[in-house]
């Protein structure tokens, strides 16, 4: 099920003259039964609502007073979200004989004919508040209060992200929250404001509309509208000819592979770091700790802490957080089952909730090997949202691979990378069509929409980060390591990461240090093992220096290594 849940101002919308009809009731029984939540969002008084609406049961939860007070019609429990309005203001506005005046737990309404005396009161007394209009009604709410931010308490309440629901409403006051929406519905009635700024207008009015919208959300999801609303719409990069490319952020999964260095998890990051900027929940799992240092993702789990199920789902439980699951402290062989056990749930999660909206599986051919027997029994039959990335495309199950849809191949032979896709999934492949290597492009294939493959200018992401910032600090190398042999091999002392080789060289003899500083081998493995050319060169030139006393040539590469990778104490 795409939407999960019905967002429906009263008055204009769900109403007519302040009543529900009857066939609306109908109606909003049978979303219920269709396993579909719904929210009430309006301008009124609770009070005032409750005693013309007889179908507040009806409804998960009730945003009243333009967002100001959330009511839940079970427990019947209130939220005020503001403060209650200022009596100064109140006591101004009836010696201006402003009335009607109607004074709710936070808000302050007349009408229309009063909005200059109400503006005029509120500049006198130097009020930070907000003046919304709602057709014939003028409203007096606290700076930053509406139905969107009203709508936001009560989907964090239910566990929901506006990204599973269609809103539908007529008036001014309905601009915020419909923004908020995914998909955003305007009822025939609507004033020409909202009709400009909804995905489609519904052909009858009213409660009717909103009856046709329920229909057509039971029927079938709404789903002659899916891919089909630029504003979800997630960029990629863009063609030769300038033109953006973009997929929608439902029923894609993609393919990331490459060589090891050429950039796919700075690519991948940059998808990653967009989804984001678009409230959509990513969970990545993240074998060797490479996306912990991303804005906006929480990192669970270290070298030294394997992470939990129970945590993940836990931390998940919020939709505004995102979450890196980082594998460094589960042993390699184990992280499959890993994995096995955590997919289940995540999907039992997204069946229910909608989220985690992309599921991002870096190392996958670790992760998802094709010698693991698992992968048909664990995945679901239908893999959507899922982003994997990879050395090797032809080591990763079959399974996982059959519902890969876009493929994005980076580094020097990108033919190369999408033939052993094609190889693993038995995909139609013509290496003549495969554009020729560019430095400064990757190479896209649409092969669920049977296009060619195509280059394209890939888009970072706006965050600066070193590449595999905390695998390199404190991760596992395994035999990427650097060894202290010295002279004669007298030693054999294995530096698996930055923080051990710093430890080491603090320790080790003077000999052992100078020998591999004179045969460039700091630089040597900071540029090949570690991949950051700017420590390579800083330390080429110290080892290239005769003037310094070998205390020095210690303390310095030591210090450039502190200054980029910011070591633990």
């Amino acid at each position: 099920m795409r939407y999960l849940a019905l967002v429906t101002d009263y008055d204009g919308t769900l109403s007519s003259d302040g009543s529900v009809p009857e066939q609306v009731v109908r109606a909003l029984e049978r979303l219920r039964v269709s396993g579909r939540r719904a929210i009430l969002v309006t301008g009124r008084r609770l009070d005032d609502l409750l005693a013309i609406c007889p179908c507040a049961l009806l409804f998960d939860l009730v945003v009243a007073e333009n967002g100001a007070i959330v009511y839940d019609p079970a427990s019947r429990e209130e939220t005020r979200l503001a403060n209650p309005p200022p009596k100064l203001l109140v006591q101004r506005l009836q010696a201006r004989g402003v009335t009607p005046l109607e004074i709710g737990q936070v808000l302050v309404a007349t009408h229309a004919p009063h909005r200059a005396a109400v503006q005029d009161v509120i500049w006198e007394l130097g009020l930070e508040a907000q003046v919304i209009g709602n057709r014939g009604a003028v409203m007096v709410l606290p700076a930053g209060i509406n139905k969107a931010t009203g709508l936001e308490h009560a989907l964090r309440k239910l566990g929901l992200s506006r990204h599973e629901v269609v809103g539908v409403g007529d008036a001014e006051n309905d601009h915020s929250f419909l923004a908020c929406c995914e998909c955003a519905v305007a009822v025939a009635n609507a004033t020409p404001s909202i009709k400009q700024i909804v995905d489609f207008t519904t052909a009858a009015e009213n409660g009717d509309g909103v009856v046709e919208l329920i229909d057509a959300l039971i029927a079938d999801d709404l789903r002659h509208l899916a891919g089909s609303l630029p504003q979800n719409q997630i960029l990629l990069g863009k063609r030769a000819d300038g033109s953006a490319v973009r997929i929608s952020p439902y029923g894609h999964n993609l393919l990331v592979a490459g060589p090891s260095g050429c950039g796919k998890s700075t690519f991948a990051a940059g998808i990653i770091e967009r989804l984001v900027e678009k409230d959509y929940q990513v969970c990545i799992v993240d074998p060797e700790g490479d996306y912990g240092a991303l804005r906006n993702v929480v990192a669970l789990g270290n070298q030294w802490r394997a992470p939990s199920v129970d945590e993940v789902l836990a931390i998940l439980g919020d939709p505004k957080i995102n979450l890196s699951v980082n594998l460094l402290g589960i042993p390699l062989d184990d992280r499959p089952d890993f994995f096995a056990s955590l997919i289940p749930h995540l999907q039992a999660m997204r069946a229910r909730t909608g989220r985690p909206h992309w599921l991002v599986v870096d190392e996958a051919h670790h992760m998802l090997p094709d010698t693991w027997g698992h992968a048909a029994s664990v995945l679901p039959q239908h893999l959507h949202e899922t982003l994997l990335v990879t050395v090797h495309p032809d080591h990763v199950a079959r399974a996982i691979l059959d519902p890969i849809d876009v493929v994005v191949a980076i580094g020097h032979a990108p033919e190369r990378t999408l033939e052993k896709f094609a190889r693993a999934t038995e995909k139609p492949f013509e290496w003549s069509a495969v554009p020729a290597y560019q430095a400064d492009r990757v190479v896209a294939w649409f092969s669920g929409e049977g296009q060619a493959p195509f280059s394209m200018q890939a888009l970072p992401g706006r965050a600066e980060r070193i590449r595999h910032h905390r695998k390199y600090a404190e991760g596992n190398l395994r035999w990427h390591s650097f060894y202290f042999r010295g002279p004669d091999d007298r030693h054999n002392l294995k530096a698996q990461n930055l923080v051990v080789f710093c430890q080491i060289a603090q320790g080790i003899d003077e000999s052992t240090w100078m020998y591999h500083l004179r045969r460039g081998d700091y630089s040597r493995w900071f540029r090949h093992a570690i991949k950051d050319d700017v420590l390579a060169d800083e330390t080429a030139r110290i080892e290239d220096r005769t003037d310094l006393a070998p205390w020095q040539t210690r303390q310095m590469i030591q210090e450039l290594i502190h200054a980029r990778y910011t070591l633990p104490e």
